[in-house]
Order: C-alpha cells, then sequence, then structure tokens
C-alpha cells in the first residue's frame, strides 16, 4: 500500500523533471520564433451547406509585445528546461519553411 501511495506522489512530479538538452532546444524553437513576430494563418472554406467560412489565426506572444530578445529568449528557455545551454545559438538555426 505505501509502494501504491509513494508511486502517487512521485509519478506527477516526473513530468517536472528536466528533459534532454535536444529536446529543450525543439521545444524552445517555436517560443523563440514566436519572439521575433507574430505568427498567422488565413484561410477560407466551405461548410456542408455551401457558405463561405473565413479563417484566421494570429499569435502574438508576450515576449514578442515586450520587446524581448528572441536569443535570450530561446538560451533561458532551453537552460530552464535542460539545465543546460543550447549546443549551438537562435540565431545559427535556419529559419522554418
Amino acid at each position: 500500500m505505501r509502494l501504491i501511495l509513494a508511486l502517487l506522489v512521485l509519478l506527477p512530479l516526473s513530468a517536472c523533471g528536466p528533459v534532454s538538452r535536444e529536446q529543450a532546444e525543439r521545444d524552445c524553437l517555436h517560443t523563440a520564433r514566436l519572439a521575433q513576430q507574430p505568427r498567422g494563418s488565413v484561410g477560407v472554406g466551405v461548410d456542408s451547406n455551401g457558405k463561405v467560412q473565413p479563417q484566421f489565426d494570429v499569435t502574438v506572444s508576450s515576449d514578442y509585445l515586450s520587446g524581448r530578445d528572441p536569443s535570450q529568449v530561446y538560451d533561458s528557455c532551453v537552460m530552464r528546461k535542460s539545465g543546460q545551454m543550447p549546443s549551438r545559438p537562435f540565431t545559427s538555426i535556419p529559419a522554418s519553411p
């Protein structure tokens, strides 16, 4: 019974631990790119009644609004998630297509 109780207490905490640097870099890349500029998409669809439905989505991060440097956002995010500095600077990562 104590073992089950211990597992129930420790299991949620295991998700809070550090991740690999490579995983942190992948996770933080999106955050840093949002600090560079807002992202968005525009589209048009047709519903089942034949009515045209415009679609519009914009994502603006608080890092962008506060003018934070995307490189600093990337470095601090990777450090926070993995406990290590990134393997290469944000500025050396090619832009996504």
